[in-house]
């Protein structure tokens, strides 16, 4: 038996060598901790998801499990010890958000009200009868054009008549909640739960209605220049309380203009960018003086437009692009196109411009590296699982998503020789439908091949996973193979893989190292007495 039993602890080895964590050499007190996070993990596994627990949602499954859709586990989740462990882990970069999706609802809302300027209207009566699809639309009008109406609710009000927000929320019809309840309403507006997800809009094609209408609730808040200098400070600092030291959001430039403060739609791309730069330099000086300076590296932007426009479209915002890379040259981290891949163009389409673009860089002496969203479907053999042989094939930086690339074994090794990280989203990736569950999630196929994967939030202010702690639970909860050595591979490759240069890579790992030496001793600390246990000889 010791003979077959060796055989067999070999055999999981060599099946397991390719995995990215697999040649991490854990030091005497991560092993420790290791186990422990393990042990913690067994223990959860029955006092909080076992089958016998309770379902606190009647959308989605009736049954617990670990990694079970996000959106009815999320309270649960936010109860366990592992994911206050992981809250206080370090985590590197956040590598693939979209920029106007990634402050808390809440806090979007809290932001507006703070502004005359912004009004609302809605297109039908709002009634309880309407209130659950009736949406809000807002808008920075100039002061010439600011009204006096009272209420959205007033049997009165005429569809698609402007009402300041103030106003609308103070009178708020009664049947309806009152101020509350037009929090509420805004809110559901700009968030997908689990009767969206799990119910009436239970497929891809579904729940991207829903998805993109939050961003057209959302655009005429985030797109005022006043809102929009404190929402990227909220989503600097946020990241950080996270434990990200470094961000690389795709902020969408398909709209040529933001709002001014003087409720014009007057101010272009570079002034987006000069906007940026200079909170970003706050949040940093603010941080440093604190004594916090390991705590945020900084952040680069991924100049992203629409893959809905035509060819011709895409010349103009490539140049921009490039007009920006030359006047923010430590700014520009690479292009995309965003949106969705099922219904929207693929790369074949614009492969014509994106080539030229290519050519262009080389004469003006800069490099813009694509970071293309590619193989976000369910589809096999369509033109969004095509997207990829694409992006490869165009030389991008990482892959955004790369659901589908478990279906394409040359892709893969590919991905693993050149070194393209993959951006895995897993919240994103099940909320929108695309798996049921971590448990059916490819991530483990990806990495068990050798593929460096960085784990991202993508949209969460839509659903919920602020930060990364969300994302790093439930892929940690979702296999058992997974340990301390996945979750340092995944951190120590958000930067490896990053735009970062070599200097501000090399401050960036020193930074983490500390921060990492503390986070262990933390979990020693706190959980070693109880949840400790010398480490086991078979392989997990």
């Amino acid at each position: 038996m010791d003979a077959y039993l060796a055989k067999r602890n070999e055999l999981i080895a060599q099946d397991r060598a390719l995995r990215p964590d697999s040649a991490s050499a854990l030091s005497a007190d991560e092993q420790k901790a290791d186990q422990i996070l393990r042990n913690i993990r067994a223990a959860e596994d029955k006092s909080v998801w076992g089958p016998d627990k309770p379902v606190h949602n009647i959308y989605g499954p009736q049954q617990m499990f670990p990694g079970m859709e996000f959106l009815t586990a999320r309270e649960t989740i936010v109860g366990t010890k592992l994911f206050a462990i992981l809250s206080e882990m370090p985590k590197g970069g956040l590598l693939h958000a979209h920029l106007d999706a990634t402050v808390r609802a809440d806090v979007l809302l809290r932001l507006a009200l703070e502004q005359p300027a912004i009004h609302v209207r809605a297109m039908e009566p709002v009634n309880p009868t309407t209130v659950g699809t009736a949406l809000p639309e807002f808008q920075a009008l100039p002061k010439s054009q600011w009204t006096d109406a009272t209420s959205l609710t007033d049997p009165s009000y005429a569809p698609g008549g402007w009402v300041p927000i103030n106003n609308a929320r103070d009178n708020f019809g009664q049947d309806l909640g009152g101020s509350s309840g037009f929090d509420r309403w805004v809110i559901d507006a700009l968030m997908i739960n689990p009767s969206e997800a799990y119910g009436t809009h239970n497929t891809t094609a579904k729940i991207w209605e829903k998805f993109d209408s939050t961003f057209t609730v959302s655009g005429g808040l985030f797109r005022y220049v006043p809102i929009f200098t404190k929402y990227i400070r909220e989503f600097l600092l946020s990241a950080v309380d996270d434990g990200i030291s470094y961000v690389e959001p795709r902020i969408m430039f398909w709209f040529k203009y933001l709002y001014g403060e003087d409720g014009e739609e007057n101010v272009p791309h570079r002034v987006w960018f000069q906007i940026y730069e200079r909170v970003l330099n706050e949040v940093k000086a603010e941080l440093k003086q604190q004594g916090r300076e390991d705590e945020f590296i900084g952040s680069k932007i991924i100049y992203s437009t629409s893959r809905g426009i035509t060819c011709d479209e895409l010349e103009w915002y490539l140049e921009d692009c490039l007009a920006l890379k030359q006047e923010f040259p430590a700014l520009v981290a690479g292009f995309d196109l965003v949106g969705h891949e099922d219904s929207l163009r693929p790369l074949i389409y614009y492969a014509a411009p994106l080539l030229k673009f290519v050519g262009r860089q080389k004469a003006l002496g800069v490099h813009v590296p694509f970071i293309f969203h590619a193989g976000e479907t369910i589809d096999d053999g369509g033109p969004a699982d095509l997207n990829l042989y694409d992006a490869i094939l165009l030389e991008t930086k990482r892959i955004g998503h790369g659901f589908s690339l478990t279906k394409h074994p040359k892709l893969i090794e590919i991905c693993r020789e050149k070194g393209i990280c993959i951006e895995m989203c897993p919240i994103s990736n099940e909320v929108l439908r695309l798996t049921g569950s971590m448990p059916m999630h490819p991530l483990p196929a990806i990495i068990n091949q050798g593929v460096h994967v960085a784990l991202c939030s993508d949209d969460p202010s839509a659903f919920g996973n602020m930060g990364l702690s969300f994302d790093f639970f439930q892929v940690f909860v979702a296999s058992e193979v997974n340990g301390l050595a996945t979750l340092r591979e995944f951190v120590w490759d958000s930067i490896r893989f990053s735009s970062l240069d070599d200097d501000e890579k090399t401050r960036a790992f020193a930074a983490l190292e500390r921060r990492w030496a503390k986070f262990v001793e933390h979990v020693l600390d706190a959980y070693g007495e109880k949840y400790g246990a010398p480490n086991g000889t078979a392989l997990h």
